[in-house]
């Protein structure tokens, strides 16, 4: 499969064969897994997350000490804050690509528009429907995770720790968490009682917009955020678990954008899509995790979206069926 970009309205667009990382490429080739791992998978959004989390504390989160007692007030004003970043980065992107369609087709990876389904999807309607669920439950359950997590550290019952080299090597380590912790629990959802109850909900949007990132059932919403938990027992300074939500929250409106690059002016553009967890999106059974950590690479799930690496994976489907 190659990579094309004609400019018309829907599908046209295939991306490149997604290939791993070379952090597990071998033999391995030192100057780009070092590359990959301290540039390439901040650049752009890890270094947007970690530039938004310091006003956030500084000016849009309550102070911590405020945060020792639970009150309805504060949590309210994270609840908030919360809403007001997944409008911002949802909203916008959905504004721009698929209401205004400011490129087109351009780059697009999703095969249809956004769907018009009475029976699939409230009001009939998955834009609607998807901004119920990912407000509704996403962001509250959200902010119910970080709120936690501030009263643990207002209350004494963890040290802050204010070091620049750990909290450097915190955002790796849930990097690392957040994606295991995200296979794991997909492959979970993907048992034939928690899908059909639980995770039936959001694979209901099979060409998928910014606003289907975090929508989801609220069981899977539980499962989803629970990253947060790590910063329980392992203690961190507050911008982190601002991070922890961005990542978590905004990171899948991006991924789910149904476009693989945003193109800004004539001649730049941004890496936005995931092309890999699209794959997933279209044919169900494959591409669990990310390629950060390729745990499909090595549970034998991966598809790189070439017709051969399909045809691989429709077989072994079968074969497991059959067995």
């Amino acid at each position: 499969m190659r990579s094309s970009s004609k400019n018309s309205a829907f599908g046209d667009y295939e991306p490149a064969n997604i290939e791993l990382p070379p952090l597990y490429s071998w033999p391995l080739r030192i100057a780009p897994a070092l590359r990959y791992l301290f540039f390439d998978i901040l650049f752009p959004l890890g270094f947007i997350y970690l530039a938004l989390a310091f006003p956030i504390w500084w000016y849009f989160t309550p102070p911590l000490e405020t945060m020792a007692v639970f009150s309805p007030d504060w949590i309210a004003l994270l609840w908030l804050r919360n809403c007001m970043l997944l409008c911002l980065f949802a909203g916008g992107l959905h504004w721009w690509l698929h209401l205004k369609k400011q490129q087109g087709g351009l780059y697009r990876m999703n095969r249809k528009a956004l769907a018009t389904d009475p029976k699939a999807f409230l009001w009939g309607n998955q834009i609607k429907d998807n901004i119920f669920w990912s407000i509704a439950s996403g962001v509250t359950i959200w902010t119910g995770y970080e709120a936690i997590s501030y009263w643990i550290y207002a209350s004494g019952r963890l040290p802050i720790v204010d070091n620049l080299w750990w909290g450097i090597a915190s955002v790796y380590v849930l990097f690392f968490w957040s994606t295991l912790n995200f296979y794991v629990g997909h492959r979970f959802l993907h048992w034939r009682p928690m899908y059909q109850r639980v995770h039936s909900l959001h694979h209901r949007n099979v060409d998928i917009g910014p606003w289907s990132g975090i929508s989801m059932h609220p069981i899977e919403h539980l499962l989803y955020f629970s990253p947060f938990v790590l910063w329980w027992f392992i203690p961190v300074h507050p911008i982190i678990i601002i991070v922890t939500g961005l990542y978590q929250a905004l990171n899948p409106t991006v991924t789910h954008s149904g476009f693989e690059y945003l193109k800004l002016g004539s001649k730049c553009k941004v890496k936005i899509g995931d092309w890999y967890h699209q794959l997933h999106h279209q044919y169900f059974n494959l591409n669990y995790g990310n390629t950060f950590l390729p745990i499909d690479k090595w549970t034998g799930s991966w598809h790189d979206g070439s017709e051969e690496s399909l045809h691989t994976q429709k077989a072994q489907f079968r074969k497991r069926s059959i067995s």
